[in-house]
């Protein structure tokens, strides 16, 4: 499964919290944003699951972090 995250580089933490959950299950890719700033965007499968950009924030609590473990999860068939 492709899970890609664009970000202004926080996703470090984010993507260790992704492995731990889902060990060797996810190819995780990181796309830095030279040009812009601002950007935290988490595709799964080419489906966008969060946006900093359009006001989600940061994963930065639960509740943002199940919705991506929940995308994460179904196209996993789980």
């Amino acid at each position: 499964m492709l899970f890609t995250v664009v970000d202004e580089g926080t996703s470090p933490r984010f993507k260790t919290l992704l492995e731990d959950e889902f060990p060797g299950e996810l190819d995780i890719t990181g796309e830095g944003t030279p040009t812009s700033t601002g950007y935290f965007e988490v595709e799964v499968e080419g489906k966008l699951v969060h946006s900093k950009k359009n006001g989600e924030g940061f994963v930065d609590d639960a509740k943002k972090m199940d919705k991506v473990v929940s995308a994460v999860e179904k196209c996993l068939g789980k």
